[in-house]
């Protein structure tokens, strides 16, 4: 009988040695970012950071943001995503922070508006191998903090019911009028995966969405946007990683 491990039997220890990391270095909080852009998102949060530095895993990053250590990490999709909440919820992350972009599906959303889900639908996949059920939570008190900094900047903030679906691709007029009707918020394609894996390993965990395609009115992220909607958009894109970075200030290290 062969001794070899499956990947959800190595040890927190053994990550740590392939990490090349000690506990004490370990990362006190994960942000992971769904996007296609993902040199640019990365230059750019990075740039926030002290002391970042390049994991022996391609990608993954850590530094430090007054005084914490933070894991990010550009992940697009949810077999992406899970990779990395997985990793540094099972070394002690105490807080998981997914950010991004979503489509609106329904008509009071702008592009531009935030959404900070209370709950994820979970049709993406992956959710359900760390035992998340149809609705993935999120963790109350970390959401009702992240909506009410980011109403702090401004900016709309909305809560409710979210989708995460397994592919940008895969979406017709008749899914959106069925989610549209089933009183989904928005749609992307990770926030149920990082909720229910960081909740698999007792992690609480967030997301914050930057409404970008209008997907009731029938458009795409390859739209262009009218130029007050597109200065919306890129502050909330800023928005969502500097309210991460608040919520990681708040994180108990102790």
């Amino acid at each position: 009988m062969s001794t070899a491990k499956s990947i959800m039997e190595i040890t927190a220890a053994e990550w740590l040695a392939a990490l090349q990391i000690t506990q004490a270095e370990a990362p006190d909080a994960v942000i992971v970012e769904g996007s296609w852009w993902r040199q640019q998102r990365t230059d750019w949060r990075l740039s926030y950071l002290t002391d970042v530095e390049e994991l022996p895993f391609p990608d993954i990053f850590a530094g430090s943001w007054k005084g914490k250590r933070v894991a990010y990490c550009c992940a697009y999709g949810a077999p992406r995503a899970v990779e990395i909440i997985h990793l540094f919820s099972q070394l002690g992350a105490k807080l998981a922070i997914q950010i991004g972009t979503c489509g609106g599906l329904q008509p009071q959303l702008n592009p531009g508006d935030i959404i900070v889900p209370t709950v994820a639908i979970a049709r993406d996949g992956v959710a359900h191998l760390y035992g998340g059920r149809e609705e993935v939570m999120s963790d109350p008190l970390w959401s009702e903090n992240a909506r009410s900094a980011v109403l702090e900047r401004g900016i709309n903030a909305h809560q409710g019911r979210h989708l995460t679906w397994s592919s940008i691709f895969a979406q017709d007029r008749r899914l959106i009028e069925t989610w549209r009707l089933a009183g989904y918020l928005s749609v992307d394609m990770e926030t149920a995966t990082t909720l229910a894996t960081a909740g698999y390993f007792g992690v609480p965990a967030v997301s914050m969405l930057a409404v970008w395609d209008d997907l009731i009115r029938g458009k795409s992220f390859l739209d262009s946007l009218e130029p007050d909607d597109q200065k919306a958009l890129d502050a909330s894109n800023q928005a969502v990683y500097e309210v991460a970075l608040q919520l990681v200030e708040m994180v108990n290290t102790k």
